[in-house]
């Protein structure tokens, strides 16, 4: 895992929480996505986003899953008479 190269500010992907990480650090995976500008590493590069992730968690925050984005549907309504005096 790369080490950063200066101090940034990341909200944690999970509990939403804002988290400082220092220079020198190696931040854990979930973090290290959430850090986009390629200065704040030591070698410039941005690190693999598949390296060392552990499997897929919740969607983000605000994201419904795919399968329950459409509604199922229902019956059809029907259609009221008019009563007959």
């Amino acid at each position: 895992m790369a080490r950063l190269s200066a101090a940034v500010h990341v909200q944690h992907p999970t509990t939403r929480e804002w988290v400082v990480l220092e220079p020198g650090e190696k931040p854990v995976p979930e973090l290290a996505a959430e850090i986009t500008n390629a200065d704040a590493w030591e070698d410039g590069e941005l690190p693999d986003p598949d390296e060392g992730a552990e499997s897929e968690g919740p969607p983000p925050f605000g994201f419904a899953p795919e399968e329950s984005a459409q509604p199922e549907p229902g019956p059809a309504p029907q259609r009221r008479r008019k009563a007959t005096t």
